[in-house]
C-alpha cells in the first residue's frame, strides 16, 4: 500500500498520531524518496543525464581531442573534474539532492583517466612512432599496461570521493574501472603481447573477475547497515562482466550449453533469493539464448519442440501464481536456511 499525505491527515484526524507528526512523518518519507534510486521521471532524467555526460567525455571521445596534445587534455579534464565537484557541493549542500550530486561526483571520477592519459602523453610515455600507438577511445576497446596507471588513479579517486560524499552512485565508475583493470591484468597473468577486451583469456578473467566482484557485492551487502545500496553497482558489473565472459565462451558440447542453461537458472534464483533482478534479467537473458540454441539447432525439424516449449512457459506462469499466493509462507520458510545476516539483508530490502 502506498503512503500519501491524505492517509496520514486521516490518521491525524482520528487521533492515531498528532498534527506535528504527522507532518515531520511525511517530511522525512518525501526525502527518502528523493534520495532512493526509483523509476520516477526525475531519476529516470538525472540518469539519463548523467550517462550521457559521463559517456560524452569517456565512451564517445572524438579523435578531434587529440589535438590538445597532453598538456591540453590534462587541463581540460582538470576543469571538467573541477565543475562537477563543485556541482555535487551545491547539490549536496544547498540542495539536498543526494541522487544528482552522486551522478556529477561520478563525472568528476570518470574525468580522471582522461587526465592522467594527458599527463602520460605531455610526458611522452605514448610516443608518436610506437607501434601501439592508441588514442583514448581505445581505453575502451583494447588491453595495454599503461591503461593500469589511469585506472589505478581512478580507483583512487573514487575511494576519496566515496569517503567524502558516501553516495553510491561513486561505486559505477569504480566497478567500471575494477573490469577494465582485470582484463589489462592479462597480458601480466598470462605473458604475451596486449590482445583484445573478448579474446579467449580475456573470456576467462572477465567470468572469474566478475563471480569476484559478486561476491564482493555480497559481502558489502551483508556488512553495510546503510539505508542506501552500495552494492547495487557492483552486483551490475560483476553480473555483466560474469555473464559476459561466460556467455561469449564457445562451447562445443550440447553438455556444456546445458550447463550454462543451468548457471543461467541458477542465476534466477539467487536474484529471487537476494531480491536483486539483475541476476534474473541477465539469467532469463541466458535462458532464452540457449532455448533460441535448441529451437535452430537441436530441435530445427521438430514440430513439437514449440508445444513442449510453451507447456513449459505456461507451467512457469502457473508456479509464479502460486508463489504469489502463498508468497508470504513459502519465502519465510525459504529464508528460515539462509545465515541470519542474509535472511535479516532480504527481509530489510523486501519490506523497503
Amino acid at each position: 500500500m502506498r503512503i500519501t499525505r491524505a492517509l496520514l491527515d486521516e490518521a491525524a484526524d482520528r487521533g492515531l498520531i498528532g498534527r506535528a507528526q504527522s507532518g515531520a512523518l511525511w517530511a522525512f518519507l518525501v526525502e527518502r524518496e528523493h534520495a532512493t534510486p526509483t523509476f520516477k521521471p526525475a531519476h529516470i532524467l538525472y540518469y539519463l543525464g548523467g550517462m550521457i555526460a559521463i559517456g560524452a567525455m569517456s565512451l564517445f571521445m572524438t579523435l578531434g581531442w587529440e589535438r590538445f596534445g597532453g598538456g591540453g587534455l590534462l587541463l581540460v579534464s582538470a576543469g571538467y573534474g573541477i565543475v562537477a565537484l563543485a556541482l555535487t557541493e551545491f547539490l549536496l549542500r544547498r540542495r539536498q539532492l543526494a541522487l544528482p550530486a552522486g551522478i556529477t561526483a561520478a563525472l568528476a571520477v570518470a574525468m580522471v583517466p582522461l587526465a592522467v592519459y594527458g599527463a602520460q602523453h605531455a610526458l611522452g610515455w605514448w610516443p608518436d612512432g610506437d607501434s601501439t600507438k592508441w588514442t583514448y577511445r581505445d581505453y575502451h576497446t583494447r588491453i595495454d599496461w599503461r591503461w593500469l596507471m589511469m585506472e589505478l588513479a581512478t580507483l583512487a579517486a573514487g575511494a576519496i570521493l566515496l569517503w567524502r560524499y558516501r553516495l553510491p552512485f561513486l561505486l559505477m565508475p569504480v566497478a567500471v574501472t575494477l573490469w577494465y583493470m582485470s582484463m589489462d591484468l592479462t597480458p601480466l597473468l598470462f605473458g604475451g603481447e596486449a590482445v583484445a577486451f573478448f579474446s579467449d583469456r580475456g573470456k576467462l578473467v572477465s567470468t572469474a573477475f566478475g563471480l569476484a566482484m559478486i561476491l564482493a557485492a555480497f559481502g558489502v551487502d551483508v556488512r553495510s547497515r546503510s539505508r542506501r545500496d552500495f552494492a547495487f553497482w557492483l552486483y551490475v558489473f560483476g553480473v555483466l562482466a560474469f555473464w559476459g565472459g561466460l556467455t561469449s565462451m564457445d562451447s562445443s558440447s550440447e553438455f556444456g550449453k546445458f550447463l550454462y542453461c543451468c548457471t543461467n537458472l541458477l542465476m534466477i534464483a539467487i536474484g529471487a533469493a537476494l531480491s536483486r533482478r539483475v541476476f534474473a534479467v541477465f539469467g532469463g537473458a541466458g535462458v532464452a539464448l540457449y532455448l533460441g540454441h535448441l529451437s535452430h539447432s537441436v530441435f530445427k525439424d521438430s514440430m513439437l519442440f514449440p508445444v513442449a516449449l510453451t507447456a513449459i512457459g505456461l507451467a512457469v506462469i502457473g508456479v509464479g501464481i502460486l508463489w504469489q499466493r502463498r508468497e508470504a509462507a513459502m519465502g519465510a520458510w525459504l529464508r528460515s536456511f539462509l545465515p541470519t545476516p542474509v535472511r535479516e539483508l532480504v527481509e530489510q530490502r523486501s519490506s523497503g
